[in-house]
Formats: structure tokens, C-alpha cells, sequence
């Protein structure tokens, strides 16, 4: 008897390996990399060809959605200087979420689920409302997912470590870049 179908957003490589080792059991999971957001398009590519990578090592099929940055920035215009997990990430969690619904409506997957939740600065609570919201409007399916549990974020360094993959060290968009290296010039004394 053949698994249902899984469309599981993937931001990044390291988040990806516990979201497919924890999934993969119950589901046929398939990736999707939609991540207008990333910035530089350097990084964008990194973590392409990181999660290329450990698709390779793992099995893990996906396909990479396009890479709309003018899109992105319209979802969080006005929001520019919000807070590091404020109002501005919303949107963009928002944004990536209903391209991975209405990919999952498109291709005939019985659910979609995203692997935000791995992360300890994401809130599973709030990702899986805008899952649920966006299954709602698109008639599919979302699987809650709260992927931190278990030290899950610990097996993603884990696991990255062993496939030796990249880990980014920020979120990904041009605003957590910047705030990612305030904070460090902050911590070293510079200017």
C-alpha cells in the first residue's frame, strides 16, 4: 500500500534533514524550495546546492520554485524595520506557505507541511496557523508540525554534521542578515 503524498517547503538543508527523518516513515515526502526571500542571490544558491546535496545523500526528490524577490519584497513592504520574528517574518512565513498549498493543490499531494518548526526562533504555533489558513483557502491539506520537539534542532546540527552540509547563520532575508551582523559588531565592541 503506497504512502500519501507530502509537499514539505524546505528553507533550508539542516532543517530538511529532520523534517524527512521524522516524516518520511508515514509519508512520501517531496521537497519544495520556494524561498524568494534569501538574500544575497549568492546565498540563495548556497543553500540550493546544500539541499541538492542532501537530496543526493537521503533521497529526498524536491523541485525549486522560482526565485521572485520583487514578490517578497511586496509581501513585507512597510515592514521593513520590524523586529527580528515580528510582523515582517509573518508575512514572509505567510507568503512561502501559500506557494507550497497552492503547489501541493497543483500537483495532487494529499498534504503539505513545512519545516520552519526545526528552528528555535520560529514559532510552530504560528506556522501552523498560516498552514492551516492556507489549506483552508487552497482546499488541500496541512500537516502540523512542531519539529524543535524531541531536540530536534540538536539532530539537525547532528545531521549536518554528518552529511556535511552548510548551515547558514542567518534566516535568510537582506533585514535578519543585517541584524545578524549588528549583533555580532555589538558583541565584539565595533561600530
Amino acid at each position: 500500500m503506497s504512502k500519501p503524498r507530502l509537499l514539505l517547503h524546505v528553507c533550508c538543508a539542516p532543517d530538511a534533514t529532520v523534517a524527512f527523518e521524522r516524516l518520511n516513515s508515514e509519508f512520501d515526502a517531496e521537497g519544495f524550495f520556494y524561498n524568494p526571500n534569501i538574500h544575497p542571490e549568492e546565498e540563495y544558491l548556497r543553500r540550493l546546492n546544500a539541499l541538492e546535496a542532501l537530496s543526493r545523500v537521503i533521497d529526498l526528490p524536491f523541485t525549486e520554485g522560482p526565485y521572485e524577490t520583487g514578490i517578497w519584497h511586496a509581501a513585507v513592504r512597510g515592514l521593513e524595520g520590524e523586529r527580528e520574528g515580528g510582523r515582517r517574518c509573518e508575512e514572509c512565513i505567510r507568503l512561502r506557505i501559500r506557494r507550497t498549498a497552492e503547489a501541493a493543490k497543483d500537483g495532487g499531494f494529499d498534504a503539505f507541511a513545512a519545516v520552519f518548526s526545526v528552528s528555535p526562533h520560529k514559532s510552530p504555533s504560528l506556522v501552523d496557523r498560516i498552514g492551516g489558513e492556507a489549506a483552508r483557502d487552497f482546499g488541500t491539506t496541512y500537516l502540523a508540525t512542531d519539529l524543535k520537539k524531541k531536540n530536534g534542532f540538536k539532530r539537525s546540527v547532528e545531521l549536518s554534521r554528518t552529511y556535511g552540509i552548510y548551515r547558514q547563520d542567518y534566516c535568510g532575508c537582506v533585514y535578519s542578515r543585517r541584524s545578524i551582523r549588528f549583533d555580532r559588531e555589538k558583541e565584539s565592541g565595533g561600530s
